[in-house]
């Protein structure tokens, strides 16, 4: 940056001025632009702005300079521009110490306009991060209630529904890049270590028909909602629930397809390394076992029919407690390589307990059901087949307590009849709350396995977060590059969350990121104006003073709210203001 004189004629006379200006790099040349127009200086003032400037001084740029009193009319002291700045300020504080805004205007071309893409990715993230909402509500009613404009630069007026939809079309290409950029940043900042990896799958559903998305079908819906189109999202994050990346797959397709693809795409970025990949028994198929055992090592939940093949070593009593509720004990199988981890729990015993009581109620209170009316209609077997099959099949967790036959009477109707399996009755209640996990990492303890594959609920976590923290359900875009890009946005979103949840939690502030956002944004910005005997009105762009508990959480974030804000304005209303680095601009009334 560096100070520039400027000319301005003005009443027949020619004005001389200063103005603050910053050289920058886009895609069509270097550019200039103003920071702030400093009014008339002595060569002393200019003087202290240069040695600032140039890192001789402290950043007071007012060093040296004698204050000047004035006499202030406080009856018509008023306040104007009331806006929200402290959630947008520490979303910007956290892009920063992410590196995420020199990343873009490094990467990003800029825009034929006069906003960069890179600035309007700030945007979109920031207000996604703030108050998730769609791109129209920002334009209209979000962006203009917040600092962003004095904090990036980008006037109210410059952002509009048009900007905003093409900042995501420019900004999905480089989805790769920027996951490298955030997994080497993070790994910085947190010493995230990355042998553990975790994966799931999720999905989200779209409002309308989808019909220019390619990916949008019907499939099963994690959302309760199989009426809707949707895509399903493979999200891979470390033991600490830190996101390493992501993949968008088709709404039907099932998550044992998608394994393959996940690790080749995450080992051709980043390497294999020796990971180890933990994954739940909805990802197991022989297909991906055989993958795996290819110079891969895992963690996986096992089908829970293999209960069964350990029945003798379930039944034994050389159990490891680990916690007060869970017990755990390491397995062999002839002929395999893999150790298997069986697992007792008794909060889980508890709850399978009681869904096989719920099951089995229904399906005899059906059973009843449809004696009663065999006895009084005639129904043939094939009839009543369907319906006992139904009945079993709504409620398949304990079709295997009852032993079901029906025969054909005399008079040409069917009875049934049917009793409780009382050898199948007794292995369900040893082994309700039990699982099995399978690994080939053998030199792990049983409790150290069961701890790494219990971190899963980190990714269902991570998924939560997305769903219900960052809205990206439901999704109302309808082409396929904007719905990536609005998938895009909300998972930039979630590693501000997850940056903001291990700094609170390394500065003993817990995991509490939404109160931290909360609490924070209720920090305003405002202009305080001030009219003077002498006629010149005082303008200050303040912020208002942190709360006691506010100052505390900042305290703790090693944050510190600024206590004012430089005006940036100079549309034809403020050109005769004098505005200065410290916020206060000052015109003469007529």
């Amino acid at each position: 940056m560096f100070l520039r004189k400027c000319y301005r004629d003005k009443n027949g006379r020619r004005h001389a001025y200063w103005a603050l200006v910053e050289s920058y790099r886009t895609a069509r040349g270097p550019r200039q632009r103003v920071v702030a127009y400093l009014g008339d200086m002595d060569e002393d003032a200019r003087e202290s702005y240069r040695n600032t400037l140039d890192g001789e001084a402290e950043p007071d740029l007012f060093r040296g300079r004698p204050p000047e009193y004035v006499e202030v009319d406080i009856e018509n002291m008023s306040l104007e521009r009331c806006k929200e700045f402290g959630g947008c300020w520490l979303g910007m504080e956290l892009m920063k110490k992410l590196g995420l805004p020199g990343w873009a205007e490094k990467t990003i071309p800029g825009s034929r306009g006069d906003i960069p893409w890179s600035q309007m990715l700030s945007v979109l993230v920031i207000c996604r991060f703030c108050r998730p909402s769609s791109e129209l509500h920002i334009a209209e009613h979000f962006y203009e209630s917040t600092a962003l404009s004095d904090l990036l630069g980008i006037p109210d007026e410059k952002v509009n529904c048009d900007r905003l939809y093409r900042a995501l079309d420019h900004i999905i290409p480089y989805k790769k890049e920027l996951e490298v950029h955030l997994k080497e940043k993070m790994g910085e900042l947190f010493k995230v270590e990355y042998e553990l990896l975790l994966y799931d799958v999720t999905s989200t559903y779209f409002e309308g028909e989808a019909n220019a998305n390619a990916l949008a079908a019907r499939g099963y819906s994690r959302d309760q909602r199989p009426d809707c189109k949707q895509v399903c999202i493979g999200l891979v994050v470390t033991k600490e629930g830190i996101p390493l990346g992501y993949e968008i797959f088709a709404g039907n397709t099932q998550d044992v397809t998608t394994v393959k693809h996940i690790i080749l795409t995450m080992e051709a970025r980043y390497g294999k390394a020796g990971r180890i990949w933990v994954m739940d028994r909805g990802m197991i198929s022989k297909e991906n076992l055989e993958f795996l055992r290819d110079g891969r090592r895992y963690i996986l939940g096992a089908q829970r029919s293999l209960l069964k093949k350990f029945k003798e070593e379930f039944l034994e009593d050389n159990w490891k407690k680990i916690r007060p509720d869970l017990e755990v004990k390491i397995c062999r199988s002839p002929g395999e390589n893999d150790v298997f981890i069986l697992c007792r729990s008794g909060a889980r015993k508890e709850k399978e307990k009681a869904i096989h009581e719920r099951f089995a109620s229904r399906i005899e209170k059906g059973l009843r059901k449809i004696q009663t009316g065999c006895s009084r209609r005639k129904y043939s077997l094939q009839v009543i087949a369907e319906r006992i099959g139904a009945l079993t099949g709504r409620n398949s967790r304990a079709s295997s307590l009852f032993d079901i036959s029906y025969v054909q009477r005399r008079d040409g109707g069917t009875q049934i009849t049917w009793s409780f399996n009382r050898e199948q009755q007794e292995w369900l209640e040893k082994s309700d709350g039990a699982y099995v996990l399978q690994s080939n990492v053998t030199d792990w303890s049983a409790e150290d396995l069961w701890k790494a594959y219990i971190q899963l609920t980190d990714a269902e976590e991570a998924f939560r977060i997305h769903k219900t923290d960052m809205k990206m359900r439901p999704v109302w875009h309808q082409k396929t590059e904007r719905v990536e890009a609005h998938i895009f946005v909300c998972f930039l979103a979630f590693v501000l969350w997850k940056t903001l949840e291990k700094i609170a939690g390394e500065s003993g502030l817990g995991n509490c990121p939404r109160k931290i956002i909360d609490e924070l944004s209720n920090i305003k910005m405002l202009d305080v104006i001030l009219k003077t005997r002498n006629g010149i009105t005082i303008r200050r762009r303040c912020v208002t003073r942190p709360t006691d508990h506010q100052a505390i959480l900042l305290h703790h974030l090693k944050m510190n709210v600024p206590t004012h804000l430089a005006i940036r304005e100079c549309s034809e209303d403020f050109q005769d203001r004098f505005v200065d680095l410290q916020g206060v601009a000052m015109r003469k009334t007529p």
